[in-house]
């Protein structure tokens, strides 16, 4: 069993992965980022660094998805979509990556993509700027700080409608605007139950919503 979480920078992702793993039991896979080569580099200069780090994620994104079998259910930090979706499409809207990095960025990650299952399950948390903001400055990672609100905006509206036409496999859409499921047990109930109905009964690719 797979579920992958979903989300822009700051969203609440590693931390509800570790309470998810913790309430279920299910092993967590993180994100990579106390040990990433490239990620101080990329926020201080995102044209040089963009593919090196994209390519970066989606290896390691890949090889966490091979370890989630039957009988080690796991639930991951970030999925392997979202790289290509979101963040490198982002980054040719935005010209930090050039056509030639990004067509052969895009040729990888389709191979990775026919080799990969797709999530039984992704969770995608929904969050407005300030609550972004907020959140990355509360976390305090340095080379976070000076993230741009537009970056995080132009995240948002390729989340959205990638989240929009996504068709391979079940869908949980939860908004985390006004939930605290750190500090408040019942909003993280509310969360788990939903998780574990959407287990149950298998929705839809169209997904549902809390």
């Amino acid at each position: 069993m797979y579920i992958a979480i979903a989300g822009n920078i700051g969203c609440g992702k590693t931390t509800l992965t570790q309470l998810l793993s913790d309430r279920f039991g299910w092993r967590a896979l993180f994100e990579s980022t106390t040990n990433n080569p490239y990620l101080e580099d990329f926020y201080e200069d995102m044209e040089k660094w963009a593919f090196h780090l994209q390519t970066y994620f989606l290896n390691h994104r890949f090889e966490q998805i091979q370890e989630a079998t039957i009988d080690n259910p796991v639930i991951q930090d970030r999925s392997l979509y979202e790289g290509t979706y979101v963040f490198t499409e982002n980054l040719r809207r935005s010209g930090l990556i050039n056509q030639r990095d990004f067509e052969n960025y895009t040729a990888l990650s389709k191979l990775y993509e026919a080799k990969a299952n797709a999530p039984h399950l992704l969770i995608y948390l929904r969050a407005d700027i300030d609550k972004l903001q907020k959140n990355i400055q509360k976390r305090g990672r340095d080379y976070e700080q000076s993230i741009p609100s537009e970056y995080l905006s132009n995240l948002n509206e390729l989340y959205e409608e990638w989240i929009g036409n996504y068709d391979k496999g079940g869908l949980l859409v939860v908004d985390v605007n006004d939930v605290d499921f750190v500090n408040n047990p019942h909003d993280f109930e509310r969360i788990a139950s939903a998780i574990e109905s959407a287990m149950r009964i298998r929705k839809s690719p169209m997904g549902s919503m809390i």
